[in-house]
């Protein structure tokens, strides 16, 4: 199973694009994609004020650093949100002195980590050129990357109030896809649509039976159902992923052994 998160999603999409390229396309069961924008023609507010020399500028930032500080870009996600992530909190917090109110979600969401300069350079470079709907246009491991070669069977994950990744244009990801494709939408944003327990009673998803291209019909035929989308995740996982195995006991093997401790040095000052 290969899957990946949002930018990480991105990764394993071109992953996955490398390995059809190679031929070894049957090293993957299936794919995840959680709410993770391939095509970046109409990908909400993030990309309408991004152009060709903000990314330039961005990414000088970066590589004068050597890394994107998280905080900087935890910055540019909350302004997306102004009212609800940077207004009520001055006004909660610094005009009335008040204690923001305990939030699991952004606290969790609160703890950043930083960016290699290279790994934002080559993000910046994909999104200006909308690299990843032609093929060709975009390389991985010295593969030309054409996803509509991937032909794994994808389960693709959005947020209806996904105000970093618009839910429509995570839709449009299962467009530039081959095999079978299962999207949900869940009623949640960028975060708790994927921290979402199995337990909540609160939590609602919509699906459908086919993905067709206008993401509006597809809301049209889906059906609302009660509950997190975890447990059909799990069946889904279930039918394609094979018997149930042990994890393993330690990091490693295969004669790869961990270089070092997650997430890597780059996160500490020098």
């Amino acid at each position: 199973m290969l899957a990946g998160a949002c930018s990480g999603g991105i990764i394993a999409a071109m992953v996955a694009a490398h390995l059809a390229h190679l031929g070894q396309q049957d090293r993957i069961a299936a794919a995840t994609l959680m709410v993770t924008v391939l095509d970046q023609a109409r990908a909400g507010p993030a990309s309408a004020v991004v152009d060709e020399r903000t990314a330039r500028v961005a990414e000088a930032a970066s590589r004068a650093r050597g890394y994107l500080d998280g905080r900087s870009l935890a910055e540019v996600f909350a302004w997306l949100r102004p009212n609800d992530l940077i207004w009520n909190y001055w006004v909660n917090n610094y005009l009335l002195g008040r204690k923001p109110p305990a939030f699991d979600i952004l606290f969790w969401n609160a703890d950043t980590t930083r960016m290699t300069a290279g790994l934002h350079r080559d993000f910046l470079r994909l999104g200006a050129a909308n690299a990843l709907v032609t093929p060709g246009s975009a390389a991985m491991l010295g593969s030309p990357v054409d996803l509509g070669a991937v032909d794994r069977d994808t389960y693709l994950v959005a947020g209806i109030t996904d105000h970093i990744c618009p839910w429509q244009s995570c839709y449009r990801s299962a467009q530039l896809l081959s095999g079978r494709q299962r999207f949900v939408l869940s009623t949640s944003g960028h975060v708790a649509a994927m921290v979402n327990p199995p337990d909540n009673a609160k939590a609602r998803h919509q699906v459908a039976k086919e993905c067709p291209e206008d993401p509006q019909e597809w809301l049209r035929r889906a059906e609302t159902c009660h509950g997190s989308w975890w447990p059909d995740y799990a069946d889904w996982l279930a039918e394609r992923c094979g018997e149930e195995k042990s994890a393993p006991g330690e990091l490693g093997g295969g004669g790869l052994e961990p270089i070092c401790d997650a997430p890597g040095t780059y996160v500490y000052d020098h």
